[in-house]
């Protein structure tokens, strides 16, 4: 009767002690850093740089405009929850109106501006879509996550450390695809590469201003620079109105290719970018 007394003791310690076990497993992956950013590119960013010690939330989804999204209420909850908000800080529209809002739903977050330690273009706030700006931004998230999480400090400077290679990769390649051309305009809808043609020694025209569809007086303007700087390709994003860029592109004779600002994947995107300018300058 002891023995077996003493054997349902034992089932029960080992029980008992698996049952902790998976607790604490349980406890380990409950404790992801939250991060929240306002727009898809930051997601990846941090993602690299956190690797599995972060759960981002996106303010600006997939799809939306940073200039009209109003973030929802499941979005503002698991904001109240994160520890950090890696901001873009060069004006975004989507952080100029709600910056201070999104602040004081969870005042004890650390907020990280990305953009600093960059050289702004005017009121162009497309800092992201140059490299040598990334490798700046994701400088400023690694300090973030280190400073709100101490202890993993080599994870993130190793993975810091890795994406960092790859982005000088990708310069490299973008360097060596847009060399040697002598035209160097490109024209687009909406002017979010400013910062890719200062890097690049291209020449950005744009279609839209200040977030205005142009009159037919700037679209005239638009199809005569396309013709004066013998311009074959229309370059429009995913979220703009196509039918300007097509109109402007049958014009001309060219035709319309797309320019991804806002990707989910930045590395790939922004090799396809070049590829896509290169069809231009050729």
């Amino acid at each position: 009767m002891r023995k077996a007394i003493t054997i349902i003791m034992a089932l029960s310690l080992v029980l008992v002690a698996a049952a902790a076990v998976s607790c604490s497993g349980q406890e380990q992956q409950s404790e992801k850093l939250g991060v929240a950013v306002t727009i898809v590119p930051y997601a990846d960013f941090v993602q690299q740089v956190g690797g599995d010690r972060v759960d981002v939330t996106t303010m600006v989804p997939v799809g939306a405009s940073p200039h009209t999204y109003e973030p929802t209420t499941g979005q503002m909850t698991a904001l109240s929850e994160a520890e950090v908000y890696v901001q873009v800080g060069s004006g975004v529209e989507f952080e100029l109106t709600w910056m201070d809002n999104l602040i004081a739903q969870n005042p004890s977050m650390l907020v990280v501006d990305s953009s600093a330690g960059i050289g702004l273009i005017g009121n162009d706030p497309h800092i992201w879509l140059s490299p040598a700006n990334v490798e700046i931004i994701v400088e400023n998230i690694c300090d973030g996550l280190i400073a709100v999480d101490p202890d993993n400090a080599d994870y993130y400077r190793d993975n810091r450390d890795r994406y960092l290679d790859e982005i000088d990769d990708l310069d490299e390649y973008v360097s060596d695809k847009l060399a040697g051309y002598t035209v160097r305009y490109f024209l687009i809808y909406h002017p979010a590469f400013g910062y890719f043609a200062r890097d690049y020694d291209l020449h950005q025209l744009a279609i839209e201003h200040g977030g205005k569809e142009p009159t037919p007086q700037v679209m005239q303007q638009c199809i005569d620079l396309a013709q004066q700087h013998n311009i074959s390709y229309v370059y429009t994003n995913p979220a703009a109105a196509q039918e300007f860029a097509e109109t402007i592109a049958d014009s001309i004779g060219g035709e319309t290719a797309t320019l991804d600002p806002l990707p989910e994947d930045y590395i790939e995107n922004m090799y396809d970018v070049a590829d896509a300018l290169a069809l231009e300058l050729e």
